[in-house]
């Protein structure tokens, strides 16, 4: 019996337009109502979660979300952070010292910031910061090092056959001393190490008290694959890559098909 919903926002949750369809919303209302415990897990920062989690108008519950790629776990009622791993000053200075190497660009997340070391953001990640809320501030290495701090995760940005060059130099160093992902054709993102949407989820369930086979986790791209995995039930959304697909337990229609309200009524509602 699934106990708690796993949900991917971008690709999975949200329509191409960027939107929560109406019957998402129905099925997830239903399965909160059914007992199941609701928690968004996705790549963007708290920023960029908010105003989604007020379009699913669950605001008399208490419920968790996952962001910044397992980096960060905070509670809906107050949006307290509950727990978080962060990189290290070592960790930054190393990353800076990529990005001087690349034209990617380098960014940071704290708790409420995207953030951009030592350039003016460009137009990419501008863009990137506008699809989460935001503005991209930027900050010197000196500022991205001050100890009252807590930097969750990097991103690199750059258009897509620049970052395929960066991937070729520099993702196998990258992944042997973080948690390393190309999560979009124009982003390849840097965790702190053994950090992923399953780490954090692994320390939700612990605390909520459910077992792994009580979870059911549906996501469409690279850094949902440990999620995936570590659910009893790891559903795949139709517009997901077929290496993505070959991994999980079962497929269910794109984002633009309604797929998680599919997913829901078929695996949660009609169980």
């Amino acid at each position: 019996m699934i106990k708690l919903l796993a949900l991917d926002m971008d690709g999975t949750l949200l329509d191409n337009q960027k939107e929560i369809p109406q019957a998402h919303i129905a099925a997830i209302h239903q399965a909160i109502k059914a007992g199941v415990k609701l928690v968004l897990c996705t790549g963007r920062p708290l920023v960029g979660v908010k105003p989604y989690y007020e379009k699913l108008s669950l605001t008399q519950e208490n419920e968790y979300v996952i962001v910044d790629n397992g980096c960060a776990i905070h509670q809906t009622e107050d949006w307290k952070l509950v727990n978080w791993r962060q990189l290290s000053k070592e960790d930054i200075i190393f990353l800076d010292q990529i990005s001087k190497q690349t034209p990617a660009q380098y960014t940071l997340f704290d708790e409420e910031r995207y953030l951009v070391v030592d350039e003016e953001p460009n137009n990419l990640v501008t863009y990137d910061a506008s699809l989460v809320f935001t503005t991209p501030t930027q900050i010197s290495l000196e500022e991205a090092l001050h100890p009252d701090t807590i930097m969750f995760q990097a991103m690199f940005l750059a258009q897509p056959e620049e970052l395929d060059s960066f991937e070729a130099q520099f993702g196998d160093v990258l992944s042997q001393r973080f948690s390393a992902v190309r999560s979009q054709p124009v982003i390849f993102e840097t965790m702190p190490k053994r950090t992923t949407k399953a780490t954090a989820l692994k320390e939700l369930t612990e605390k909520l008290g459910f077992l792994p086979e009580e979870v059911m986790a549906i996501g469409d791209a690279n850094n949902d694959i440990e999620m995936l995995e570590f659910a009893g039930l790891g559903v795949a959304m139709g517009n997901a890559s077929d290496y993505v697909k070959s991994l999980a337990d079962a497929i269910t229609d794109s984002n633009e098909e309604n797929g998680v309200a599919t997913a829901i009524e078929k695996f949660i509602l009609n169980q």
